[in-house]
């Protein structure tokens, strides 16, 4: 349907006036400020019909020439604010408005008894000003309702014997209806503002705290994924620091698991079938590391690398990622009758690393050194379902695991190096040979 420019210009109007003129681009603070204001003028307008049907229901007692102009003056003052969008100056000036108007209607009616008290709706002033100002920037505001009130207390109090009968046509009546009127409209407004405060600041309350909320889970969420990347006091440092993390570790333990044929098992499945199986693979190779306290460090293509030692948190790292080996190959053995079966070699050195963070973005934790290097290539020379260690790891899992005779290799860049087959624990033999007697 097509919409005539004034019909778009009115329709905007409305919007602005019903959305209190709030802008996308408000604080929150400001926001409040200006649903605040229009709130407390739409509550004067409201009254001010009010008292001009009450006024005019009265009869030629009293002039509702001055509830027309209030009213007359705080629409006209909302229109211009709703127009131009100037919330400093409709500030001000309804603000203003309500401070100095109550007290020119009562000159104009007489002395503080015959106005019935008018001056009180002055207070609407400084009560604005602390909600949509601030408590400092109403203090002017509330001084000078208190003077305004002292000033014509005074004068009603000088001129009370020299004209005492000031606007006789109002009745004694009429005052105490609207001494009542006027007090119970004015606690009815106070009552209406602070509550839309409150209940305005409690949403806003509400919605920070399940910003707070969701900024939490989002963090956590950030912290989980972080943590399955790095091991957590390097994250820790990560999130602390900026500074390069490279550390040197004496004695680590790393071991590298290799699917046996892959690249011929892969060329007859499907790329998410090769996925699936690798996950299902890795995910679980990640159970068992971290059931042993171990570090898994990253997978290249069909290889799996874990590390121990990294921190003080497992003393004895070589045994746990002997373990470890020994675990995968249960567990793939396990898997035989469920699905294609896997087998890998499994190559573990230990010696002197050094590791850090590589990157800034899609950063990662990576392990440098001689150690790694023969930790590889032990891996790529061992056989399938074999667990291959250096001199260094078979010294210290001698008594405790059972290895096979040493087997010498020739290795590129390191020349002929001596491994041992890593075939089981000890205690299983044992347990084995109780079982028997």
């Amino acid at each position: 349907m097509h919409m005539s420019p004034s019909n778009i210009s009115r329709a905007s109007f409305v919007d602005r006036l019903r959305h209190a003129g709030v802008e996308p681009g408000d604080s929150e603070d400001l926001r409040q400020q200006k649903s605040l204001l229009v709130f407390m003028s739409g509550l004067v307008s409201l009254a001010s019909v009010l008292w001009l049907m009450i006024y005019s229901w009265l009869g030629p007692n009293l002039s509702s020439s001055l509830p027309f102009g209030l009213q007359v003056l705080v629409a006209f003052n909302l229109w211009v604010y709703i127009q131009f969008r100037n919330f400093e100056l409709f500030r001000i000036s309804q603000i203003g408005l309500l401070l100095f108007f109550p007290f020119v209607a009562q000159w104009a009616l007489g002395d503080f008894v015959s106005a019935s008290g008018l001056i009180l709706w002055g207070l609407l002033a400084p009560i604005c000003a602390l909600l949509c100002m601030g408590v400092r920037e109403s203090l002017p505001w509330f001084f000078a309702y208190v003077i305004l009130t002292l000033m014509t207390g005074a004068f009603d109090y000088l001129l009370a014997d020299v004209t005492p009968a000031i606007n006789t046509s109002i009745s004694r009546r009429t005052s105490v209806v609207f001494f009542a009127l006027n007090f119970v409209t004015l606690s009815t407004l106070v009552y209406l503002l602070l509550r839309f405060a409150l209940i305005d600041r409690a949403k806003a309350r509400s919605a920070l705290e399940d910003a707070h909320t969701k900024l939490a889970a989002e963090q956590e969420r950030s912290e989980r994924l972080l943590l399955n990347i790095l091991p957590a006091p390097i994250a820790h440092r990560l999130r602390e620091s900026d500074a390069t993390i490279a550390d040197g570790f004496a004695e680590v333990s790393v071991m590298f698991a290799d699917i046996v044929n892959f690249t011929e098992l892969a060329a007859n499945m499907r790329p998410d079938e090769v996925f699936a199986m690798l996950n299902r693979v890795f995910s679980s190779f990640d159970e068992l590391a971290e059931r042993r306290g171990l570090e898994k460090i990253k997978t290249i293509g069909d290889a799996y690398m874990v590390a121990g030692g990294l921190s003080d948190a497992l003393p004895e790292a070589c045994c746990a990622v002997a373990e470890l080996a020994l675990d995968m190959h249960e567990w793939l053995r396990s898997q035989d009758k469920h699905s294609v079966p896997l087998h890998v070699r499994v190559g573990i050195g230990t010696g002197p690393v050094v590791a850090g963070v590589v990157g800034k973005k899609k950063f990662i934790y990576d392990l440098w050194g001689d150690t790694v290097n023969l930790a590889s290539r032990i891996t790529d020379e061992g056989l399938p379902d074999g667990i291959q260690c250096d001199r260094a790891s078979h010294d210290l899992l001698k008594g405790r695991f059972r290895f096979g005779e040493a087997i010498t290799l020739h290795l590129k860049g390191k020349g002929h190096v001596d491994v041992w087959r890593l075939e089981g624990r000890v205690a299983d033999d044992e347990a084995d040979l109780q079982h028997v007697a």
